[in-house]
This record gives C-alpha cells, sequence and structure tokens, in this order.
C-alpha cells in the first residue's frame, strides 16, 4: 500500500484515507492507482465485510490538483482524454466494488472529490462539510460522473444551478436532499461510518453484493429488465449458503451468523 492511500482495519471494516493534506487531499496520480489497488485487495479478503472511504485531517479531498490539470493543457486530445480516463476508472472501482463502500465527509468534497463521495454506496456528511461542482470556476465541465451520480439524487434544476455556479452546499443540505445518508456532528462523520460498515459487515456477503447491484442498476433498467435481475439474483441466493443460515437462524429463534459462515466455522447442511 503507497503512502497516498492510507490504510487501517477497525475489525471487519477497512478504512482507506486519502492521504495528501497539504493539498486538501487533492488527487494524485499515484491515488488514482493505489485506490482501485487497495478496493480490489480488500474484495478478495474475506476478512473484510466493508469499506469506509476518508481523508486526513479534516477534509475530504479538493477534486483534482490544479498544477497537474494546468500542466495537461499542453497535451493532445488523446494524453488529456487518457488522463480523465485514469481518474475515470478509479470511479468505476469504487463503485463496482463487491463490497459496501461509505463516504466519511468531513471538510471539503469537490470537483472530483464530491464525485468520489457519490460513488460509494452510502454516505455520511459531517453538519458543515461542503459539497460543490466546482468545474465551472476554473472554467472546465464536469468529469468522474459528478452529472451521472447527482442527477440520481437531486432534480434537473438544481443540477444545473449546481454546475453552473459551482456553489456549494454545506452537508446538513444534502442530507436534507437525500444525497447524504446520515448527518454527523462535525469531527463525527468518521466513527458514525465505521458503526454503520460494522453492521453491514456483519451481512450476508454475497446477498449484499447482489443488493449493490441491483440498486446500482435500478435507475437504468426497465422495469422488464430489472424483473429478470431480481429474478436472477433471487433464484441464486435461495440455493447459496447464505439464505440457509438466514432462514435457520429465523426459525431457530436466533441471529443469523454471516461471519462464520464466511470463515467456515458453520457447515450447511443439504
Amino acid at each position: 500500500m503507497t503512502q497516498s492511500i492510507l490504510s487501517r482495519r477497525e475489525g471487519a471494516v477497512l478504512v482507506l484515507s486519502l492521504n495528501n493534506p497539504a493539498a486538501r487531499n487533492a488527487l494524485t496520480t499515484e491515488m488514482y492507482h493505489a485506490l482501485p489497488a487497495a478496493l480490489a485487495d480488500a474484495q478478495r479478503d474475506p476478512e473484510v465485510g466493508a469499506i469506509v472511504l476518508t481523508g486526513v485531517g479534516g477534509v475530504f479531498c479538493a477534486g483534482g490538483d490544479l498544477n497537474r490539470l494546468a500542466q495537461r493543457r499542453a497535451m493532445t486530445p488523446p494524453d488529456r482524454r487518457a488522463g480523465v480516463e485514469v481518474l475515470h476508472t478509479m470511479i468505476r472501482a469504487i463503485r463496482d466494488c463487491t463490497k459496501p463502500v461509505i463516504a466519511a465527509v468531513e471538510g471539503a468534497a469537490a470537483g472530483a472529490g464530491l464525485s468520489i463521495a457519490l460513488a460509494c454506496d452510502l454516505l455520511v456528511a459531517a453538519r458543515n462539510a461542503s459539497f460543490s461542482v466546482a468545474y465551472v470556476k476554473v472554467g472546465l465541465s464536469p468529469d468522474a460522473g459528478a452529472t451521472a451520480f447527482l442527477s440520481g439524487c437531486v432534480s434537473r434544476q438544481l443540477l444545473t444551478e449546481l454546475c453552473l455556479t459551482g456553489k456549494p452546499v454545506a452537508g446538513d443540505r444534502m442530507h436534507a436532499l437525500g444525497v447524504a445518508n446520515r448527518l454527523a456532528e462535525p469531527g463525527s462523520a468518521l466513527p458514525d461510518a465505521l458503526a454503520m460498515a460494522q453492521l453491514l459487515a456483519a451481512g450476508p456477503e454475497r446477498a449484499i453484493a447482489r443488493i449493490k447491484s441491483l440498486c446500482r442498476r435500478a435507475g437504468e433498467n426497465t422495469l422488464d429488465a430489472q424483473l429478470d435481475l431480481e429474478a436472477d439474483y433471487m433464484t441464486e441466493s435461495l440455493g447459496d449458503d447464505e439464505s440457509a443460515e438466514g432462514i435457520g437462524a429465523f426459525f431457530g429463534k436466533r441471529p443469523a451468523d454471516y461471519v462464520a459462515l464466511r470463515r467456515g466455522s458453520i457447515v450447511q447442511s443439504s
């Protein structure tokens, strides 16, 4: 693990922290590669049940490094495009991770930093956190999925206002709009996100992966396509040892232990 992303375990939860405090955790080339690698490692680790993504020093992420963006102006269009695609690979890695990813946002989440937060499955925001689609202030248009993610949360009019003005929105308004799942007091976004992550980490891993996929595709699919996908996943789930444990626990009047199941401590009878 490179130092651009700090990693630590809190039980079954992996905490990944963007680590560029001198630049308010602005994105670096190293981060573009280190974060997807860390998420891939977490997917392969049976001891990790959920992931929390945050930033060091009380700031989530100030977005792209303007020094690097200024340098890219001198590149050819294909080279500029390639730089954007590396960022987009990181966004896809967050979105496509099969395990729950929760953003814990203190301070600013601006530009691509906002997109990173929105790419996560769930978002915990400090009341005084600041969210902005800041590109227009430096003569740029949004990337990293900002318009796609926000369009699923707010009206077209508000989306257009946020993008055209670059005006910051506080955490409490993001919560009122339904963009943030939880509103935390300043300094408490990370512990609140950890509490949510610990709950999810104790759940059925494969069922959660299917649920994530259903939620992600619900806004894209037709009703018939979504019904077909639900039918596929229900068929798979009913044949899975996770549903055997869950249904058995219900009838046995005991808590389901999906963690023990993952570790092989529970052997399901056929």
